[in-house]
């Protein structure tokens, strides 16, 4: 039986605070992992919650990568912020990709660098 895992994906680009882009990395778990069926659920929260925090340079990444994830069946969110802080409303901030299996995950992300 595969492992499953989720990566959530920050943008470089915005050169966000450590604490920001961890809210921002806890934002896009959480979010897509409310999207993930209930086996995937199941399979992610019995195997630890494995999850990867990986980086791309700019929103058109951020979206190609959720567009692939997609046509993928794998779920995905996109986290939008509020703006209160450090960075205007509706700035993209990160995708979460899955929890999915950690082959299909791979697929997508295997050229991506940690942050």
């Amino acid at each position: 039986m595969s492992e499953y895992k989720q990566s959530i994906i920050v943008r470089e680009d915005l050169k966000l605070s450590r604490g920001k882009l961890a809210a921002q990395v806890a934002h896009a778990a959480v979010m897509a992992s409310n999207l993930a069926g209930k086996d995937a659920a199941g399979e992610w929260k019995r195997g630890g919650q494995k999850k990867i925090v990986l980086r791309v340079p700019n929103l058109g990444d951020l979206i190609e990568l959720q567009e692939i994830a997609k046509q993928e069946h794998i779920p995905t969110a996109l986290v939008v912020d509020a703006g209160y802080t450090e960075i205007p409303s509706g700035t993209v901030t990160a995708l979460g990709i899955g929890p999915a299996s950690e082959e299909e995950i791979n697929k997508i992300t295997k050229n991506l660098k940690l942050v």
